[in-house]
C-alpha cells in the first residue's frame, strides 16, 4: 500500500472566482498570491477580496479562503486607490497647514473628498491647488507605506485628542470598544476601518478638483467644513483621459443646457429646489410619459391620479413618516383640531389604499396601478443640484400586486420596457444590480424565507432569461424585500442609475391587504415597485447629458425653424410653418431682424435638427432650403415632399417601440 502523503497542518485553501483552488503556507498575502500566478497580475493588482471583504494585499491568510484580486479597473480596486488617495492629501493639507482638524475623507464613485476644517484665518481656494498637488508628489516619492495598526477606544480617544483632532474624537466616541483602527502613512495618522494600498507610491497623477462648503456630518445645525475634492490615477495617460472627459462633461451639463434650450429653469422667489418647466420642456417631458403610457397600455397597466398631500396618519401607517421624518416637510396644520396633512414623499400609500378599495380575488391579479406621481422631499440647500437633485419630483412610479409564482412573470415584463426605453433612446450600454438579503442576518427583514427565496429566485432567473448580466450583492436588499437597479452608461462613459424594480413585502402587511385565493382563504399580495425612468426630472438630466441636448427627431420640442433671409418671406415662412405643424411636423419660425449667418448660430445652440431656409427663389418655387443639424446643407424641395420626409423618419425610429 502507498504510503499516504501527510498534508502539512500550516497549509490554506485559496478558491479562486473560478472555482479553481490552490494551497499556500499559512499567513500568505495577497500579493503574494498575485505573484504567484505572474508578476504582471502582481505589478497590476491594488487589492484583494477575502471571504467578500477587501483588505490590503500585505494583510495575511490565516484560512481557507475565498480570494478575488481586484486591479484599479475594478470598483473594489478604484475605492482602496482613493481612498488611500484622500489619506495622501489630508497627509498633504497636514504639512501646508499645520493645526487643519479633519473629518471624513472617504472615497466616492469619481474619486474622493476629504472634510477638513483649516486654521483660522486660512481660506482654501482653486488657487491653491497646485500647492497642494505638488505636496502630495512630493510625499509620493517617500514611498509610504501604510501601517495598520488596532488601537483601544481610550488611547484614540488620547491619540487624537492631544493633536486637537475634535472632529476625531466624535467619530470615536460613537464606535464599539475592540473594533477600532488607524491607518498611518509617514507622520499622518488616520482613524479608518480601510481598506487601502499597501503604499502610496502606486498612485502617479493627482489632482485637486474643487472645493465648496459642506455641513458637519450634513446636518445644517454642525459647524460648516472644507470638502476638498480630488481625484487620482496610476498612470498620467489616464488622468488626462478624465479630465478630457470632464470638460465634455462641463459642455453637456443639463444646467447650462436646459437654459440654451428654454427648457426649465429655477426661481428663487418659488423655491430652491422646485424646477419650473417652460413649454419646450413640457412638451418633451409630456412626449416622454405619452410614450411610456403607450406602452404601460400593451402591458395592462391602469392609470390613477392621487393628491399630493395625504393625512399623516397614511404616512405613519406605511413607515415613511417615521423613515423621511427630517427629509420631508413639515406636516401641514388644518383649521380643523389634530387634522394634519403632509406633502406627499412617496405614491405608494395612495396606491394601497387603491387596492384596498374593494375585495379582490386571485383571478383579477396582477393588479398593476400607474402613475405620474409628483412627490416632495426636503433635500438640504446645499444638496441640491439641477434637475438631478430637487425637492419636487415626478416619479413613473408603478405598483404591482400580485401572487407570489407570479413574481417572475412580473419582472421579465417589467424588464421589457426598461429595455425597450434604453433602446428608444439610445442607452446602449447598461447593466444591473440585484441586491439579495443577508443570509446570516435574517432577523433584519420581514417575511419568511419561503417568500425571500421565491423572490430572489425569480429575479435572478428573469435576469438569466434575459440574457442580463446581473451583479449580485448579498446584504444589499432593503429590509421588505429584494430588487433589481439598471445602471446606465452615457455616451462619455458616467455611470446613472436609472430604472429600479423592488419587491415589497412590508406595505401589504402594514395595509393589511389581502385578496381571496382559489383555495378560499385571505393571501398577502406581493407588491412591486417600478420606476424604468427613476423620476421625470432626473431622467431629462441624464438624457440631456447623454444627447448633450441632441435629442431623437421623434422626441425633440422643434423638429424644424424656418429662417426667412429678411422681413419680406417673412409671411412665406408662416405659411410653410402653418403647413408643417397642419401635418404633425414641430416648427416654428424665427423672424428676428438678424442676419442668416446669425439666425442659423443661434438655432445650432439650440439644437434644432432641420433649419429651412426661405427667401425669393424658394417663395417663387414653392421649395425650402434644407440644412440638417451636423450635416449642413441638404439642397432644396417642396416643403410638402419635406413634410412627408420628416413624418417617415419619425416613422422608422418609432415603429418598433
Amino acid at each position: 500500500m502507498p504510503k499516504q502523503k501527510i498534508k502539512s497542518e500550516t497549509m490554506i485553501k485559496i478558491t479562486f472566482p473560478d472555482k479553481s483552488v490552490r494551497e499556500y503556507e499559512s499567513g500568505v498575502t495577497g500579493y503574494q498570491i498575485a505573484e504567484s500566478i505572474s508578476p504582471r497580475l502582481a505589478q497590476d493588482v491594488v487589492a484583494c477580496g477575502v471571504n467578500g471583504e477587501t483588505t490590503e494585499l500585505n494583510r495575511p491568510i490565516t484560512e481557507d479562503s475565498e480570494i478575488v484580486l481586484y486591479k484599479f479597473d475594478d470598483d473594489e480596486g478604484k475605492h482602496a486607490f482613493w481612498h488611500t488617495s484622500a489619506h495622501l492629501m489630508a497627509e498633504a493639507l497636514q504639512e501646508l497647514y499645520p493645526g487643519t482638524q479633519f473629518g471624513i475623507g472617504p472615497a466616492i464613485e469619481n474619486g474622493f473628498y476629504y472634510d477638513i476644517m483649516p486654521p483660522e484665518g486660512v481660506k482654501i481656494s482653486d488657487a491653491d491647488f497646485p500647492k497642494i498637488e505638488k505636496k502630495m508628489q512630493e510625499l509620493v516619492q517617500r514611498k509610504e507605506m501604510l501601517v495598520r495598526e488596532n488601537i483601544s477606544k481610550s488611547d484614540a480617544l488620547k491619540f487624537f485628542g492631544d493633536r486637537g483632532q475634535t472632529y476625531k474624537n466624535e467619530l470615536i466616541s460613537e464606535l464599539e470598544d475592540g473594533h477600532i483602527t488607524t491607518y498611518t502613512q509617514g507622520a499622518f495618522t488616520d482613524l479608518c476601518r480601510g481598506p487601502h494600498l499597501v503604499s502610496t507610491s502606486a498612485i502617479k497623477a493627482v489632482k485637486v478638483l474643487s472645493v465648496a462648503a459642506a455641513y458637519w456630518r450634513g446636518d445644517e445645525k454642525r459647524p460648516m467644513m472644507t470638502r476638498m475634492y480630488g481625484i487620482s490615477f496610476p498612470k498620467k495617460k489616464m488622468l488626462d483621459e478624465y479630465l478630457e472627459k470632464l470638460e465634455e462633461a462641463k459642455k453637456r451639463d443639463h444646467r447650462k443646457i436646459g437654459k440654451e434650450m428654454d427648457l426649465f429653469f429655477f426661481s428663487e422667489r418659488v423655491g430652491k429646489g422646485l424646477p419650473m418647466w417652460l413649454p419646450k420642456g413640457t412638451s418633451l417631458r409630456l412626449r416622454l410619459q405619452d410614450f411610456l403610457r403607450k406602452i404601460q397600455k400593451q402591458y395592462g397597466y391602469q392609470e390613477v391620479i392621487t393628491p399630493h398631500i395625504g393625512g399623516k396618519s397614511l404616512y405613519v401607517t406605511s413607515g415613511h413618516y417615521a423613515h423621511y421624518g427630517k427629509d420631508s416637510f413639515q406636516p401641514i396644520h388644518t383649521p380643523e383640531e389634530d387634522e394634519e396633512y403632509m406633502l406627499k414623499p412617496m405614491n405608494c400609500p395612495h396606491h394601497c389604499e387603491v387596492f384596498a378599495l374593494h375585495p379582490r380575488s386571485y383571478k383579477e391579479l396582477p393588479l398593476r396601478i400607474a402613475e405620474f406621481g409628483t412627490v416632495y422631499r426636503y433635500e438640504q440647500s446645499g444638496e441640491l443640484h439641477g434637475l438631478t437633485r430637487v425637492r419636487s419630483f415626478t416619479q413613473d412610479d408603478a405598483h404591482i400586486f400580485c401572487r407570489p409564482d407570479q413574481v417572475k412573470g412580473e419582472f421579465l415584463r417589467v424588464m421589457d420596457i426598461i429595455n425597450t426605453i434604453f433602446k428608444a433612446l439610445d442607452f446602449k450600454e447598461f447593466e444591473a444590480q440585484i441586491s439579495l438579503r443577508d443570509p446570516n442576518n435574517k432577523e433584519k427583514y420581514i417575511g419568511s424565507d419561503e417568500v425571500w427565496e421565491e423572490a430572489e429566485r425569480a429575479i435572478i432567473e428573469a435576469c438569466e432569461e434575459k440574457g442580463l448580466k446581473a451583479k449580485m450583492e448579498t446584504g444589499e436588499a432593503a429590509f421588505y424585500g429584494p430588487k433589481l437597479d439598471f445602471m446606465i452608461k452615457d455616451a462619455i462613459g458616467r455611470r446613472w442609475q436609472l430604472g429600479t424594480i423592488q419587491v415589497d413585502y412590508n406595505l401589504p402587511e402594514r395595509f393589511k391587504l389581502e385578496y381571496t385565493g382559489s383555495d378560499n382563504e385571505k393571501h398577502r399580495p406581493v407588491m412591486i415597485h417600478r420606476a424604468p425612468f427613476g423620476s421625470m426630472e432626473r431622467f431629462v438630466a441624464v438624457l440631456i447629458e447623454h444627447t448633450a441636448g441632441h435629442f431623437p427627431l421623434w422626441l425633440t420640442p422643434d423638429q424644424v425653424i424656418v429662417l426667412p433671409i429678411s422681413e419680406k418671406f417673412n409671411e412665406y415662412a408662416e405659411k410653410v410653418n402653418a403647413y408643417l405643424n397642419a401635418h404633425d411636423v414641430r416648427s416654428t419660425v424665427d423672424d428676428r431682424n438678424e442676419k442668416i449667418g446669425r439666425k442659423i448660430r443661434d438655432n445650432e445652440l439650440r439644437r434644432i435638427p432641420y433649419m429651412l431656409v426661405v427667401g425669393e427663389k424658394e417663395q417663387s418655387e414653392g421649395t425650402v432650403s434644407v440644412r440638417k443639424r451636423g450635416q449642413g446643407d441638404q439642397g432644396s424641395m417642396k416643403f410638402e415632399e419635406f413634410a412627408n420626409k420628416i413624418n417617415e423618419e419619425v416613422r422608422q425610429m418609432t415603429e418598433n417601440l
